[in-house]
């Protein structure tokens, strides 16, 4: 193990954080990757610690990137920043990589990939890793432009396996809530006696006791105030303002001899956060500002070195410089950099200087802006287009033009998830001058926001609105919105009331040239589902260009209730191809999310665990929510019973309670698998009474099973003549199978069963036809025919345990032994062992791909992947890659 050198930056009472990094070190030299998160008042000795840390090994390589308070708009400046001593290793990535880092850093064309830049970013960290351990340090991290902030926490959570260290550093209270997942080191005050050490270490002359005792109180363990506050006198009574604002007066006093023409210079150097020495010295030309006298000043405070890069002592310095110079010297400064910095080469740096430099409305500047706003966007940078479109509105003169660019803006906003940013800016409108057009216009981005806002249940309502008002002006566009109003409702959980109040509304639209989604559910909702079925079908379902990929949520939500696995699968299918191509995290979501639905009813648990896994890992990748309403469906089926309780407060936790899409659905499903059947009762009926026009299909059997088994003949004979209806318009065989299994469950119809039995064989459909089995075995067993029913049971065992449905099972199971039959407990299948990312790197792998492949596929590095193979063949007893191929369970279909 080598020695830590740390005699270059020793630092006085700083023993348990210098011990807490030397193993992140270690950990890094012995190849295994981490970060950790250094949380800290301004001044409390965090850049310190990177200082250490820099120094602790020789031979480690170290990258450095540093947020700015004035470069946050600009998309990817701080990954940029970390990554430039790196790009050499660029042209070894993969083409789709290097291609999206290129468009990133604006050196090529072309709108980056999320998703492909974080690829990218981690390869060449790993590139550079391979050669030597690397560490890399990012200041003041709070500061990092959004794009910047994202990838930097793909990174975080992926060096695991290479050696790489990561070590951020944050002001307390503006730490990003994404920052709050990684391991974290708080920074504290030194005690009184380091803090006169440290005093005694920097001070050539012994002080007065009492002085020292008054500065150790005003400084209140803060390294650097006890540094600066010396400097800018130190005796003045404590205020009531924070450390760091008087350490930043500290600075501010060394302000006091410099001739105008250095303040001058040091505000420029202070608004320029690139440190380009070209650059500060073009704009002192431009300011008239002799350099080489300015330049000794300068050096003689000690705030900045003017060296190969221009570095202030401290970001607090920076800051200092900025805040104290005049409002009229900060707009020359900014103006003279504008015209120093090369419009071809940073257009929006350009821009951002220009717009600070003016003291009023300026339409040219704004026109400027919008022009970078979009230009952002096209690099992916929609954080960074909201904030040029949001000055560009401030800067705006003409009030039509700031209309748009505010309606622009709010929905740069909502496109990059600043939710209640949008909604502030929306709201600046309620008193101006909007024409009809423009008020349906800020409903529609409105009701959007309220929809994303989980816990805000205007959404429809506004949506609603919005479309009143386009009725009017763009009939198409106006039917398009009642849709969406609808859509909402469903996926927030609202049901019946809110779509019934929606629909009365939609009546009085313009109509179509031909029927269209809207004329469907607005038949679904006053004629039932049976007489909007072949509508419903014909407008989304058929023609070469089927209208459910305009709307494949609803679509699929529609397919579900329609009990066709065939639509069910090409929506599927559709989504998950394009939100690999897109890279659209929200499309791939959904995609993987309902690939997981559709293989647990088609019995393949393992391909349901693995599209889960992946669906986690776009979540994260993307810095969003997972999306949770399949794993509770996973977890129902399973019989998990404490899993699905803390999914279900997950869910609550994000969406808001009574907001979870067919929650009362899978509920009943879970109680049914455990024969709890007053608590499956209950939760079935809730899904009926509540879930409106077509959040209903799938609770109809449970709710026929429930109330068969709790002696409510009724309500099972009313909840089979909706499923009955329901499911002969649809005239699916997964549909009539299971009508037909309940049928025989209310009517005591034999040849019911049976007709179940044969129509899910040919369907496929494992979970139903297990559950027929099941059904028709414990009707056989009350019967009395015990010979009969034991095979069912069996056969019913089988399929359900197979397929992962082991509260389904368990009940076979148990009707087995009372029949004499005891079942052997189930056995748990080897890939059973492997976390929910193992089995998908498994089942990707067993299908052939390279581990490369599966990187990408999965978001994580090739060096991870292998390190999850190690742990897949320890726990399956494999040796290669090509036994993974033949092992039960992980390609079963």
């Amino acid at each position: 193990m080598p020695t830590f050198l740390s005699h270059d930056h020793y630092l006085v009472g700083r023993r348990d954080e210098e011990r807490q990094l030397d193993e992140l070190i270690r950990d890094v030299l012995a190849g295994r990757g981490g970060a950790l998160v250094l949380r800290g008042e301004a001044g409390i000795g965090k850049s310190a610690l990177l200082a250490y840390a820099a120094d602790a090994v020789p031979g480690t390589q170290t990258v450095r990137a540093s947020g700015s308070e004035f470069e946050q708009e600009l998309p990817y400046a701080g990954l940029h920043q970390l990554c430039l001593p790196l790009l050499p290793d660029l042209d070894d990535l993969p083409p789709r990589h290097r291609d999206a880092l290129r468009s990133a850093f604006g050196l090529a064309g072309g709108t980056p990939d999320p998703f492909q830049v974080g690829m990218a970013a981690l390869g060449l960290l790993a590139a550079a890793a391979r050669r030597r351990p690397l560490l890399c340090l990012i200041d003041d991290a709070a500061w990092l432009d959004e794009a910047s902030s994202k990838i930097m926490m793909f990174l975080a959570r992926r060096i695991t396996a290479d050696p790489i260290g990561m070590l951020f550093a944050v002001r307390s209270g503006q730490e990003p809530d994404s920052f709050e997942k990684l391991p974290g080191l708080l920074v504290r005050g030194l005690p009184d006696e380091d803090a006169r050490a440290l005093l005694a270490a920097h001070r050539p002359f012994p002080l007065d006791d009492q002085v020292r005792d008054r500065l150790v109180a005003e400084a209140q363990g803060n390294p650097l105030a006890l540094l600066e506050l010396p400097r800018a006198g130190g005796f003045a009574p404590p205020d009531a303002s924070s450390v760091p604002a008087r350490v930043e007066h500290g600075y501010r006093a060394r302000l006091a001899g410099l001739s105008a023409p250095a303040r001058l210079l040091l505000t420029a150097a202070s608004a320029d956060p690139t440190g380009d020495p070209g650059l500060l010295w073009e704009t002192a030309r431009l300011l008239d500002i002799d350099v080489t006298a300015a330049g000794a000043e300068v050096s003689a405070t000690g705030l900045a070195d003017f060296g190969l890069r221009i570095r202030f002592c401290h970001p607090l310095a920076r800051s200092a410089v900025y805040r104290a110079a005049t409002p009229a010297d900060r707009q020359a400064v900014h103006g003279a950099l504008a015209a120093a910095t090369d419009p071809e080469i940073a257009p929006d740096r350009r821009a951002w200087h220009h717009a600070q430099s003016v003291t009023g409305p300026d339409d040219w500047v704004a026109a400027e802006l919008e022009w970078c706003a979009s230009r952002a966007q096209a690099r992916g940078g929609v954080a960074a287009a909201a904030a040029f479109l949001e000055r560009a509105v401030e800067l705006s003169a003409h009030p039509g033009r700031r209309i748009d660019r505010t309606l622009a803006a709010g929905q740069a906003h909502l496109d990059a998830g600043l939710t209640e940013a949008a909604m502030n800016l929306l709201n600046t409108l309620e008193h101006a001058a909007l024409d009809e057009q423009q008020q349906a216009h800020v409903e529609l981005l409105q009701g959007r926001a309220a929809f994303t806002l989980y816990r805000d249940g205007r959404g429809p309502e506004l949506m609603t609105r919005a479309a009143r008002r386009l009725a009017a002006i763009d009939a198409e566009q106006a039917r398009h919105a009642f849709v969406d109003a609808v859509e909402m409702s469903l996926f927030a959980g609202q049901g019946g009331d809110i779509i019934h109040r929606v629909v009365a509304a939609a009546r009085l639209a313009p109509p179509s040239a031909a029927p269209d989604l809207l004329d469907a559910l607005i038949a679904l909702v006053d004629r039932g589902f049976p007489a909007a079925t072949p509508l419903l079908r014909r407008t989304l379902f058929d023609g070469d260009e089927p209208y459910w990929t305009r709307r494949p949520a609803l679509a699929s939500l529609i397919a579900f209730e329609l009990w066709d696995q065939d639509a069910y699968r090409e929506i599927t299918e559709w989504l998950v191809k394009r939100g690999r191509q897109s890279g659209s995290p929200s499309v791939l979501q959904l995609g993987l999310a309902q690939e997981a639905g559709g293989a647990v009813t088609e019995g393949d648990i393992g391909r349901a665990i693995a599209a889960s896994a992946e669906e986690v890992a776009v979540a994260d990748a993307a810095g969003v929510p997972s999306l949770l309403n399949h794993r509770l469906y996973l977890a129902a089926i399973r019989g998990r019973r404490d899993e699905f309780a803390r999914l279900v407060r997950a869910a609550v936790a994000v969406q808001g309670p009574g907001r979870i899409t067919n929650l009362d659905t899978a509920t009943a499903t879970l109680h049914n698998g455990l024969a709890d059947y007053p608590a499956a009762l209950a939760a079935a009926r809730k899904a009926v009474e509540n879930g409106g026009i077509i959040l209903t299909g799938p609770a109809l059997p449970e709710l026929v099973e429930a109330a068969v088994n709790c002696g409510e003949p009724d309500t099972a004979a009313t909840a089979l003549a909706s499923l009955t209806a329901r499911t002969e318009a649809s005239g699916t065989a997964a549909g009539l199978g299971i009508a037909a299994y309940a049928r025989g469950l209310v009517t005591g119809d034999e040849h019911q069963f049976r007709d179940a039995i044969e129509l899910l064989t040919d369907g496929g459909l494992v979970s139903p036809l297990g559950r027929a089995h099941l059904l028709y075995g414990e009707w056989l067993c009350r019967a009395g025919r015990h010979d009969e029913c034991r095979e069912q049971l069996r056969t019913a065992h089988h399929l359900l345990s197979r397929s992962g449905h082991e509260g389904f099972a368990q009940r076979a199971a148990d009707g087995l032994s009372r029949l004499g039959e005891p079942v052997r407990p189930r056995l748990e299948e080897p890939y059973e062992q492997l976390t929910m990312q193992e089995l998908a790197v498994a089942r990707l792998v067993a299908a052939g791909a390279t581990s490369r492949e599966v990187a990408g596929q999965l978001y994580i590095s090739k060096r991870t992947v292998d390190a999850h193979l190690r742990n897949i063949f320890r726990k399956l007893g494999l040796t290669s890659r090509r036994q993974l191929k033949d092992h039960a369970g992980l390609l079963q279909e």
